[in-house]
């Protein structure tokens, strides 16, 4: 995961986690998560889509206890909305 140069938060890592289940998701965004920290990424965003809202609870449920995640939130309108979610590291 290389960084570009530009601004960050246009620019952050993001894992797509659409049609997966959670037991698929938190592996992945587990590994996402380190491999972002470890490239020096100050922030990144989780797309889990809308759906039932099952992913989006469990992504945000273990992003909440992650202790590489400083805080989370959901994404503004322009990048996903309620279906993504922006990760600040520690």
């Amino acid at each position: 995961m290389k960084k570009p140069s530009g601004s960050l938060a246009d620019r952050a890592p993001e894992l797509d986690l659409h049609a997966l289940t959670v037991e698929e998701a938190i592996p992945r965004l587990d590994e996402f998560l380190h491999d972002a920290y470890s490239a020096g990424w100050h922030n990144a965003l989780i797309v889990h889509g809308k759906g039932t809202g099952t992913l989006r609870l469990e992504v945000r449920r273990y992003l909440s206890r992650h202790p590489l995640v400083f805080r989370h939130r959901e994404a503004d309108k322009f990048h996903g909305g309620a279906g993504a979610t922006q990760v600040i590291f520690r």
